[in-house]
């Protein structure tokens, strides 16, 4: 299992466009993702979950990624965070 923080950095937050493209990346992988983010444990593969955790420009999150090819799920899925995903 491995473990980052990070700080989402588009301005808008994670609404639909950036929790759509989090997740269809999420869902390429086998291994679990998880965004840990204050005491909510949200399932990255699902759009509707993302969303719904009403994440915010500058909040600090904790990914997780647990399974058989996690290190490649960490570095493509917290790329994609630390680059806005697709909005700066």
């Amino acid at each position: 299992m491995l473990k980052k923080t990070l700080k989402v950095v588009n301005p808008s937050g994670l609404h639909l466009r950036p929790a759509g493209m989090l997740s269809q990346k999420s869902m390429k992988f086998k291994s679990d993702i998880i965004i840990e983010c204050g005491e909510k444990r949200i399932v990255a593969k699902s759009v509707l979950n993302v969303m719904a955790a009403g994440i915010k420009c500058g909040t600090e999150i904790t990914l997780i990624c647990d399974g058989p090819d996690e290190e490649e799920a960490m570095k493509t899925i917290s790329e994609a965070i630390e680059s806005g995903l697709g909005e700066m």
